[in-house]
């Protein structure tokens, strides 16, 4: 399996200093800020990679898992929620909503629901934020 790469680089102190972070592969590459991270500024931030990573990786396994189930889907689409909030050790990501949408043809409402949690308890990235409180609203079109 493949190891991927990102970097990012942060000049300055916390308040008034600016970054840039970037994938390996040259796909995206794009500055933050503390203003884009803690308010509503313009830029990325890491919070925001982590939804699209999320995302992304629990549409292919929720695709993959209705496949093998039988019921290859049209499509399958998810939003990400990535909750940043301010704690007594500072700020955490303390929950992440997924909400998807899918349409898969000849599937009924339970199976669909029982494929996506699993694909929710399966998909590597759950796995690795698993400190956060996950949840699923999952809906078949």
């Amino acid at each position: 399996m493949a190891t991927r790469t990102a970097n990012a680089r942060w000049e300055g102190d916390l308040p008034s200093g600016k970054g840039r972070m970037a994938f390996g592969s040259g796909a995206w590459e794009g500055q933050y800020s503390f203003s884009s991270r803690f308010e509503e500024g313009t830029g990325s931030n890491p919070e925001e990679l982590i939804g699209a990573a999320h995302a992304g990786c629990f549409s292919m396994a929720l695709s993959n898992i209705l496949a093998q189930a039988g019921h290859k889907p049209d499509s399958v689409e998810t939003v990400a929620h990535v909750h940043l909030e301010k704690g007594d050790d500072g700020p955490s990501i303390t929950r992440i909503e997924l909400v998807t949408e899918a349409v898969v043809p000849g599937i009924g409402e339970d199976d669909f629901q029982e494929h996506a949690e699993a694909a929710k308890k399966g998909c590597p990235v759950s796995k690795v934020l698993a400190g956060a409180d996950i949840s699923l609203n999952a809906t078949l079109k």
